[in-house]
């Protein structure tokens, strides 16, 4: 079930106590950065001056990270990898990181909403 249904779902109970949203999620990324591990370790060597770039495992380019920069500043990751290299598709990979690092955001919001009632 998508978040988007969830949230559908609960308008449609009448559940109208404060909550976090879907839209209060989205609201708080101003960000989002895409890259496979492989690419981090070739950023890495040129980072550190080293130009010539060693052998590392294919693999490493069907690990698929999704960094969301949100708007306090904070960043979530969230990560996506292939078993399969038949397999891989680099939108699917992001797709999946995506929603990876947003399941990070909703209880951060949680814990801020949670304090704000507490007060």
């Amino acid at each position: 079930m998508t978040d988007q249904a969830i949230e559908q779902e609960i308008q449609a109970k009448g559940l109208t106590a404060p909550r976090v949203t879907p839209a209060d999620v989205e609201s708080e990324i101003a960000g989002e950065y895409y890259f496979v591990a492989g690419d981090g370790i070739y950023g890495a060597a040129h980072k550190d001056g080293d130009h010539e770039v060693q052998a590392f495992p294919q693999s490493l380019d069907l690990l698929t990270f999704c960094v969301l920069s949100l708007r306090n500043g904070f960043t979530v990751t969230g990560e996506s990898a292939c078993a399969s290299p038949e397999n891989f598709n680099a939108e699917i990979g992001r797709k999946i990181a995506r929603q990876n690092a947003v399941n990070k955001v909703w209880p951060l919001l949680g814990f801020r909403l949670r304090d704000k009632l507490s007060a």
